[in-house]
């Protein structure tokens, strides 16, 4: 008869972020796992140490705000990423990147509980009386909704309702986007620009839906047409908002006088990836030739 211990089923080992599936370390999720720490860290020393200006919390409360937005667009860029780059290794940090944007946002929400000196009853009220507010937490509540369902075992037991339900991550991030540009007030050149990198990734998506292929030539168109719908966008932005005329807006992007809009850094960023491309599409034209020197004789494998 086996004993009781044996009987018991064996210690399921934690699943540090840093560790591969195979339980042994990987470099590249320890790396993304501290460069995802290094933005909390660093403010949170520079709140300690009083460096935030006279509204410390406040900057605080923003700045991680701020980067729970950065970090949901970079996990987006993932997918388009692994395949403009024949990166494939970049999917081990996908899950990673999107709960890395929840705790900053769960954090982000606790500071500003803190700013409301812990008063629920004024906190509840200013979700549902401030729009920007509710639009926040709307957000924060999908994202939550996201992360408790992002494990293997959920995805195993919703099967086919789980891709459905995680593609909900881009109407949130739209909300994110409508909360960072509602807080933000009169500036609002960073979330235009993070705006910007989310149109072009959902450009991509849609590029790959009808099957465009990704090559230099369409990315390149692209980069052009996100750099434009980023024009558009921050003009639509201060024409609603502020009553500014959208033809004043579009042409300070041809003004270098004082500054470099958002538009232009959405294109910048985005046509990083042409060059990125081609020179990927060389190296596995290269690899492919040499594999197939290499395999003459082997039976092709399905």
């Amino acid at each position: 008869m086996p004993s009781r211990q044996a009987a018991r089923p064996a210690a399921r080992a934690v699943s540090w972020p840093w560790l591969d599936r195979a339980g042994r370390l990987s470099r590249f999720k320890l790396a993304v796992f501290l460069l995802a720490l290094a933005p909390g860290l660093w403010f949170t020393a520079a709140y300690a140490l009083d460096r935030l200006g006279a509204k410390p919390l406040t900057a605080y409360l923003h700045a991680m705000g701020d980067w729970s937005v950065r970090f949901l667009i970079l996990s987006l860029a993932i997918t388009p990423m692994r395949r403009i780059a024949n990166a494939p290794k970049l999917i081990l940090v996908r899950r990673m990147l999107g709960l890395t944007a929840l705790a900053y946002a769960l954090f982000h929400f606790t500071l500003y509980i803190a700013d409301q000196k812990f008063d629920l009853a004024r906190v509840a009220s200013e979700i549902i009386f401030r729009i920007y507010l509710t639009i926040g937490f709307a957000g924060l509540l999908g994202l939550v909704v996201l992360g408790i369902t992002s494990t293997d075992g959920m995805i195993r037991r919703l099967g086919k309702a789980w891709p459905r339900l995680h593609r909900l991550v881009y109407p949130l991030t739209a909300l994110a986007l409508l909360h960072f540009f509602l807080q933000s007030k009169i500036d609002v050149s960073n979330p235009v620009y993070w705006s910007g990198l989310f149109l072009a990734l959902m450009g991509w998506r849609l590029m790959h839906r009808f099957k465009v292929p990704t090559a230099p030539l369409p990315l390149l168109g692209l980069s052009v047409a996100a750099g434009l719908a980023t024009a558009g966008l921050e003009a639509l932005w201060y024409a609603l908002a502020t009553g500014v005329p959208a033809s004043a807006v579009l042409s300070a992007n041809l003004d270098f006088a004082y500054d470099v809009r958002p538009a232009w850094w959405v294109f910048a960023t985005v046509i990083l990836i042409v060059p990125l491309n081609l020179w990927q599409n060389r190296t596995a034209s290269g690899g492919t030739g040499s594999a197939a020197k290499g395999s003459v004789g082997r039976p092709a494998r399905a």
